[in-house]
């Protein structure tokens, strides 16, 4: 596997950049709420959205929670592992589970979380997070709960593994379908997917740009679909002022370049 700067620069105006959030951006806290991206990872973020650099979240955090991230910034973003959308445009595209049966779940697992101090349940509206981060020792309990709570409503769940947490979201919610849809619309469309993550979570996102002939970058160690890696969140914002040096080295295509791309 190779390091990003293993090979020639990429020719950044001709990219789509994906990125996650936790872990990839920002570094992972014990509660989601003590996460913040560096300040030069936004700069950087910024400067490309304003290069006209198609650039997008896809995260497991809800659409809120990014916004309030990227202050300034208001990207297109993927928020749920996919459940919500914001397209380029603005427009947004939710999968959404009926209300009553979203607040039955809801009841049922926070009974059960009470008979495990420890384990944390977040309600993301669209989607459950079981955290056992602050308790390690909870998490053959959190599977065994999220994985009876697959069981039982199946045709609306799915059970997504990821660091220190469960997570139970619609069915259908996948961060590479989600990349998938984002590169058929403007301004993705006809661009190079990159995408760089770090867990079980974005396995799936490496997967799909993998197909498309992108470019995968997994933060941190272990086994991956990604082709690429980098060692930490530090690394990520290095790269990203990287990106901008060499943008600056390559001429801007003109408009009649990327429509006959498209």
């Amino acid at each position: 596997m190779n390091e990003p700067n293993d090979r020639p620069g990429l020719e950044v105006r001709r990219c789509a950049f994906f990125f996650d959030v936790d872990g990839t951006l920002a570094e992972i806290q014990p509660r989601p709420e003590l996460v913040s991206i560096p300040p030069r990872s936004l700069i950087a973020l910024e400067h490309l959205h304003l290069s006209e650099i198609p650039v997008a979240v896809i995260s497991g955090r809800p659409l809120s929670q990014l916004d309030d991230l990227l202050l300034p910034l208001r990207l297109p973003a993927a928020g749920v592992h996919g459940a919500e959308r914001r397209t380029a445009a603005g427009e947004m595209h939710n999968l959404a589970l009926d209300d009553d049966v979203f607040n039955a779940i809801h009841r049922e697992l926070e009974q059960a979380c009470a008979k495990h101090p420890g384990l944390s349940l977040e309600n993301k509206t669209v989607a459950f997070a079981l955290h056992f981060r602050l308790a390690p020792e909870l998490e053959q309990q959190a599977r065994e709960l999220a994985e009876s709570f697959v069981e039982r409503y199946g045709d609306v769940l799915a059970l997504q593994p990821g660091k220190c947490v469960f997570e139970l979201k619609p069915r259908g919610a996948s961060k590479g379908e989600v990349i998938r849809t984002f590169m058929q619309e403007s301004p993705f469309k006809g661009q190079v997917p990159v995408f760089v993550g770090d867990d079980l979570t974005d396995e799936a996102g490496f997967k799909v740009v993998n197909e498309l002939g992108g470019i995968t970058i997994k933060v941190g160690e272990g086994p991956t679909e990604a082709t690429q890696r980098l060692e930490s969140v530090g690394a990520v914002g290095e790269w990203l002022e990287g990106l901008l040096g060499a943008l600056a080295e390559q001429p801007q295509q003109s408009n009649e370049t990327r429509l006959k791309r498209e």
